[in-house]
């Protein structure tokens, strides 16, 4: 079995039909919708020619999500994660919850701290009710622009996000995007490149914390995840045997570079089974 837990309806022109035939060509048997919530000047503009949500709940509604499951329950999991900045935020979570059956709070890509303290009681509420935390973390980079923003930074670095994991022992969170997988390695490239290359340095945030915090679990997806998971192979099959039981398959794309990686490691059955499948089925059964 195979389940993508990072995916977003109408991504990218791939609309429900199609994205259903992309699932049965690569042999994925569930997707985690997840929507992406945030004011209009918290992203890029570029974003709305690839998802064109017009009410104002872009670039990704839940609403979108839901009507994927709403079809299709057997192959796709809700998620939602509406802003912890706004006072009616938990609320929203309920209802989604009560009438959708939204099981991620997901994915959360904002212009805050991810410790700033709405984030932390939302955070303590999605522990309560059993919604992993997933989240998207990016470093500011000259872009060499002014407007609409000069940058795309999400999340205050790592050590915000650490210092909520570290806060919310009950909750589950799900690192993910290029400012968490930058501190894979110890090198000290996070702040400089969006996607560090060469070995992996000893030292590295995201091990650290790995090894902290049981409550914390990694998403592979998109770029950032592969191109770190590439760039040592030894490394990459030692984390990925220690850490077994808290990676997360996910692509965050209609490409197959990740299974391919996977499957090209050589580790064991039983390693790859819970990578594909079995962790995603013990957060979201």
């Amino acid at each position: 079995m195979i389940i993508d837990v990072h995916n977003h309806p109408d991504w990218y022109g791939y609309d429900l039909d199609k994205f259903l035939n992309n699932m049965r060509q690569y042999n994925i048997d569930r997707t985690w919708m997840l929507s992406w919530e945030a004011p209009q000047d918290e992203y890029d503009p570029a974003y709305n020619a690839k998802v064109p949500d017009h009410d104002g709940t872009g670039p990704i509604s839940y609403k979108r999500c839901v009507e994927y499951a709403r079809r299709h329950p057997d192959k796709f999991v809700i998620g939602y994660a509406p802003d912890p900045r706004r006072p009616d935020a938990i609320d929203k979570l309920q209802a989604a919850v009560e009438l959708y059956g939204v099981r991620v709070y997901g994915e959360l890509k904002l212009r805050m701290m991810y410790d700033n303290p709405d984030a932390i009681r939302l955070y303590r509420y999605c522990g309560g009710m059993g919604l992993p935390v997933l989240v998207h973390i990016d470093y500011e980079f000259d872009t060499g622009v002014k407007y609409p923003r000069p940058n795309w930074w999400y999340g205050g670095g790592i050590g915000a996000f650490e210092r909520a994991v570290e806060a919310c022992p009950e909750t589950i969170f799900i690192g993910h995007a290029p400012g968490f997988w930058a501190h894979l390695s110890g090198d000290d490239q996070y702040n400089k490149v969006p996607y560090p290359s060469g070995s992996i340095k000893p030292g590295g945030k995201v091990v650290d914390m790995m090894r902290r915090y049981p409550n914390l679990y990694c998403d592979i997806s998109a770029g950032s995840g592969h191109s770190a998971l590439n760039r040592d192979l030894s490394f990459t099959r030692e984390f990925l045997t220690e850490f077994q039981d808290r990676v997360l398959y996910g692509r965050d794309y209609m490409d197959n570079i990740h299974q391919t990686l996977l499957n090209e490691l050589g580790l064991e059955r039983q390693v790859l089974d819970k990578i594909y499948a079995g962790n995603a089925l013990r957060l979201v059964p």
